[in-house]
């Protein structure tokens, strides 16, 4: 066995030669392990140029499920969503909802705003009062310094569209914030955003050493964009009269079904043991849209969950009402996302479903993939108030089960016949399936 150890110069070895070493120092010098590594690379070579070029220290590309949703009728126009995930039964939900709802209106979305923020930190030891009769100045300075970055921006209808003093005293003594918001149109805009605080904080250390020197001394702690976009917001929602939400299922009816699921969503909004995992079921969905189009999930759930904590307390993102005999579920969350620059125009699969979508811009999009964790959230909860949530899921995942237990596609059909209406279990399966091999072969 050899001993792990450390390496200088790793990042400038050829992806082969890094390869070798990983394996040589951890995996044993196991031959299989080099192999698996290569077989996932891309078969075109610039292809996988470009793949490389997306992170550092690359040895082989990670594949995940890319699958599309359709029957979404959003807005009065009809949509089939691409979705990338690993989890069973997700694609399968969110397609069984919107073609629930497409019969009954389809989901309806609005942007409910487009801003987003930034910060740059920093200490000043000259007092609250002599920062803030400067300011109108300082902020004059600040827009000036950054006319040729945002130029094309703003030519595009964006850029910034206000800088604000906060005072962080009563929390953290002598430090200060300069609030921005922006607009960034199409794109998400991480790099514009954050060139543009760094500007601000050039130009605010140059003011100070020029202007405010011999009354105190200021340092710039950091500059960086906020995720927590809770100014850039979209409203996902669906609604029908109580008699038209009927669902295959004898043991509930229509009145049952509403008071029930309303009873689901509100138990979210109060508990957060339940919160979590309902809000975990709508990014299933927001995720898997996420990134199909190439944007960062990391960042909106991030913002998602900060969102749903607004209140002091974590709750849920969607809410349900019935009022006079018509049911309403509605999602509310901030989306932070771009349909140019980054992977958006870079990774191929991020741009055909883009093109799959009809070329959204930034605000479609938002309203798409919105509207794509209400159908998730609304199929996970009809699934638990009803059938329960093993029933469907199980059986997505029966391909999976298959696999592990290396079943040829005589002994998936037979099982896939025995267990139609059975309940769906890992240890059900191999007990089926060990029988079903201990007969056959008695039989031979």
């Amino acid at each position: 066995m050899s001993i792990k150890g450390s390496i200088q110069g790793f990042s400038k070895l050829s992806k082969k030669e890094k390869i070798a070493w990983v394996v040589d120092q951890y995996l044993n010098g196991d031959t299989q392990a080099s192999e698996v590594l290569s077989q996932h690379w891309n078969v075109d070579e610039k292809m996988q140029q470009t793949f490389d070029g997306f992170s550092e220290n690359t040895l082989s590309n990670y594949h995940l499920p890319y699958g599309i949703a359709p029957n979404f009728l959003i807005n009065n126009q009809w949509y089939a969503v691409p979705m990338v995930t690993e989890e069973s039964s997700v694609v399968a939900a969110a397609s069984s909802a919107a073609k629930y709802w497409s019969k009954r209106g389809g989901i309806q979305t609005k942007v409910l705003g487009v801003e987003k923020k930034g910060q740059v930190s920093f200490t000043w030891s000259g007092g609250h009062s002599t920062l803030k009769e400067h300011f109108p100045q300082i902020r004059t300075e600040l827009l000036k310094g950054i006319q040729l970055i945002e130029s094309n921006m703003q030519k595009r209808g964006g850029g910034v569209k206000d800088v604000v003093l906060l005072y962080l005293g009563e929390q953290l003594h002598d430090v200060y914030q300069l609030k921005a918001t922006f607009d960034t149109c199409d794109s998400m805009g991480a790099n514009f955003i954050n060139t543009c605080l760094e500007q601000f904080a050039s130009t605010l250390s140059n003011y100070a050493q020029a202007n405010l020197a011999d009354q105190g001394r200021l340092e710039v702690i950091m500059s960086i964009l906020s995720n927590y976009t809770d100014n850039c917001v979209v409203e996902a929602r669906v609604s029908c009269p109580i008699d038209e939400l009927k669902v295959n299922n004898d043991r509930i009816n229509h009145k049952n079904l509403a008071n029930k699921f309303k009873k689901a969503v509100d138990i979210a909004c109060h508990d957060s043991y339940r919160a979590v995992t309902h809000n975990k079921g709508i990014f299933n969905g927001i995720d898997a849209v996420v990134l199909a189009t190439g944007n960062d999930f990391r960042a909106v759930e991030a913002c998602g969950h900060a969102y749903a904590s607004r209140t002091g307390k974590y709750r849920s993102l969607s809410e349900c009402t019935i009022h006079e005999d018509q049911f309403t579920f509605t999602l509310t969350l901030p989306l932070a996302i771009g349909t140019v620059g980054g992977l958006t125009s870079l990774h191929p699969l991020a741009k055909m479903s883009l093109n799959i979508l009809g070329k959204p811009n930034a605000k479609e999009l938002m309203q798409i993939i919105a509207a794509t964790g209400l159908a998730q959230n609304f199929a996970a909860v009809k699934s638990l108030v009803t059938t329960g949530i093993q029933q469907g899921h199980m059986k997505m995942h029966l391909q999976n089960i298959f696999n592990q237990l290396g079943a040829d596609d005589e002994e998936k059909a037979y099982l896939n016949e025995h267990l139609d209406t059975s309940k769906v279990s890992h240890s059900a399966v191999r007990q089926l399936l060990d029988a079903y091999r201990t007969e056959s072969s008695s039989n031979v």
